[in-house]
């Protein structure tokens, strides 16, 4: 093992595992904000209100996250509409603020899907966006009934329950699965190399590429995936001790 090798490039490893960080975090946060209302209309006792994100649950349950990242980074540029539109190449919104003499320009430049870190993004969030939801679903069917009928017995609206009881209850319950799938995308976070993202498996490849030496870097790699993913458990733990989700279990 040459460790002289891994020392040297600690720093950009370690500048990978940032990026992988970053990558992991927008996904797993934006997708839960997507999920909710997903996971809540799963729940639903109709069917037509069950049946509005069944189809896109489906789609990106049942096929691979891979497949899904080189449709959209590579899929969508075979169209000209695509590829011409804001949605690939991004824009720059900029607007000038005038008050008395004094007076400031603002811009702000918001990427397109061309950019391998947002398409990265938008991938993982879609993707873990659809386990997110049916993790919700779960968590607020098992709810103990008698809990939404005291609620209901209080003089709560549907509304009321679900704000008040249900979801407080059903984030308990979901936690550990939730925790589950946080640790599952930092592992497919690995796939965002294939589009180019220099994130920590893809910044590895680079350096293996210079350096011939794949046991040694791919090694140091395997040990940054693993102080993640410990400090990640141990967080997600300290959480349900916090919010008590062992007792809320119990019946």
């Amino acid at each position: 093992m040459n460790w002289e090798v891994i020392i040297k490039y600690l720093p950009k490893l370690l500048e990978g595992a940032w990026l992988t960080l970053e990558l992991v975090s927008i996904a797993v946060i934006a997708g839960l904000i997507l999920a909710l209302p997903m996971g809540i209309a799963r729940a639903s006792r109709h069917w037509y209100v069950r049946a509005m994100p069944y189809g896109y649950i489906f789609f990106f349950r049942g096929t691979p996250l891979l497949v899904q990242l080189f449709l959209l980074y590579y899929g969508l540029s075979q169209f000209d509409s695509v590829r011409s539109s804001a949605l690939w190449t991004g824009t720059l919104l900029s607007h000038t603020f005038a008050l008395g003499d004094w007076s400031w320009d603002f811009s702000l430049r918001i990427k397109g899907l061309r950019d391998p870190f947002v398409c990265a993004v938008v991938t993982m969030t879609l993707h873990t966006a659809a386990y997110i939801a049916e993790i919700i679903r779960g968590a607020i069917q098992a709810v103990p009934p008698g809990e939404i009928e005291a609620a209901r017995a209080l003089g709560m609206s549907r509304a009321q329950a679900m704000t008040y009881i249900i979801l407080p209850r059903a984030a308990r319950i979901g936690l550990p699965a939730y925790s589950n799938e946080v640790i599952l995308m930092l592992k497919a976070s690995a796939l965002a190399s294939t589009v180019t993202l220099l994130e920590l498996t893809g910044m590895s490849r680079t350096i293996i590429a210079r350096t011939y030496l794949p046991v040694e870097i791919f090694f140091a790699a395997g040990m940054f995936y693993l102080v993640i993913a410990f400090v990640l458990v141990r967080g997600f733990r300290l959480l349900e001790r916090k919010l008590r989700v062992d007792a809320c279990q119990g019946r």
